[in-house]
């Protein structure tokens, strides 16, 4: 069975040979040709200058041998020679971390070869790599930034306490509750790290089955119900009775966790957080609304960024910028989509998208 021919690639614009070409190959092969003829005459008699014609025709076509050698190596070293020096060089440099080095195409884009296509991936590889350095630099310079905070704290405090005998009862108790506060901050941080490191390189592989999803929000909501009283949030949940999907359960677990803990973050005192569920022809719809300041366009636009946070924080919340990071990535992995809108002063509204594919019939 014959392998299916691969599509070509709509970059190329293959050039066949044309009349111009031809006739240049036409006339240097028929200059080289005439050679001989002008060698016969210097021979009138053939028998007896045997020798001397058959060194003379063998000298003739050795010279004709190395012109067509050296043309067809001047070929090669143009076509091909050259241009894979380049991209050994250009590799090397890439190879050593600069990846700033392009190469430019030998023709217009309206001519191009396999090697100028190869080229012009090899460009889109480097800027590539330049963005994915770029992204690990940030990536370790936030980390050193959100673990160098509680680390500060937890050493000041701590030097503090060394000198017990002469705090309060009160002073004691302040300074043990900011160091633990420290530490599970960081042990959040932590956490939360290695959870999104496992998510974006795809270590955690989904396994969708059939559950009760309005059952799983309900539960989801019950175990914010601590922190709900303590600012005095007043949480609205309108669920179905029952809603089955097929997806990831664990995975939407991380969703819901994420929006949720958002919403008691930038609710102020006093505030409402509604939680709906609702099954459109399209889609089955999760919404998280809160009551806080709100964000504005700019906020927007990166509020799924790993470690961004609006400045100032609403409220001076704590946090450390992976909780909305973690829950798209969790909703892109389970085949659902999130969205947020919102304007400052009218809160904000976070939805969770997932297609009626996912339905149980």
């Amino acid at each position: 069975m014959s392998r299916p021919k691969p599509p070509r690639d709509p970059r190329l614009r293959p050039r066949r040979l044309s009349w111009k070409g031809f006739f240049a190959v036409f006339g240097v092969l028929l200059v080289l040709a005439s050679g001989q003829a002008m060698i016969q005459p210097a021979f009138p008699d053939k028998e007896l200058a045997a020798v001397g014609y058959g060194l003379a025709m063998a000298s003739y076509w050795a010279v004709v041998s190395l012109v067509f050698c050296l043309v067809v190596a001047w070929q090669r070293r143009l076509v091909f020679d050259r241009p894979m020096r380049e991209l050994s060089r250009a590799a090397g440099r890439v190879a050593g971390g600069d990846f700033t080095v392009r190469l430019t195409p030998a023709h217009d884009r309206e001519e191009w070869d396999y090697v100028d296509v190869m080229f012009d991936d090899f460009n889109t590889m480097a800027a590539e790599l330049r963005s994915i350095e770029a992204v690990k630099d940030d990536f370790i310079a936030d980390v050193s930034h959100e673990v160098k905070t509680p680390l500060a704290v937890i050493a000041n405090y701590a030097d503090s306490l060394r000198h017990a005998e002469r705090l309060t009862p009160e002073q004691l108790r302040e300074y043990s509750e900011t160091i633990a506060k420290a530490t599970r901050r960081l042990d959040s941080l932590v956490a939360n790290i290695l959870k999104l490191n496992k998510l974006e390189n795809e270590r955690i592989a989904p396994v969708p089955h059939w559950f009760d999803l309005a059952r799983q929000l309900s539960g989801a909501a019950m175990a914010f119900a601590d922190a709900f009283d303590a600012k005095g949030i007043t949480l609205t949940a309108t669920l179905p009775d029952e809603v089955r999907v097929r997806a990831d359960e664990g995975l939407l677990e991380i969703v819901w966790q994420n929006l949720l803990a958002n919403a008691v973050k930038f609710t102020p005192q006093g505030g409402d957080v509604v939680l709906a569920l609702v099954s459109a022809p399209d889609a089955v719809r999760v919404t998280v609304q809160d009551s806080g300041r709100g964000m504005p366009p700019a906020v927007q636009a990166h509020i799924f960024d790993k470690f961004y946070q609006a400045d100032p924080p609403a409220g001076g919340a704590d946090g450390n910028g992976l909780g909305l990071a973690l829950a798209r990535r969790a909703a892109l992995m389970a085949g659902a989509s999130i969205s947020v809108d919102s304007s400052p002063g009218l809160g904000a509204t976070f939805t969770v998208a997932l297609p009626h594919r996912a339905e149980q019939p």
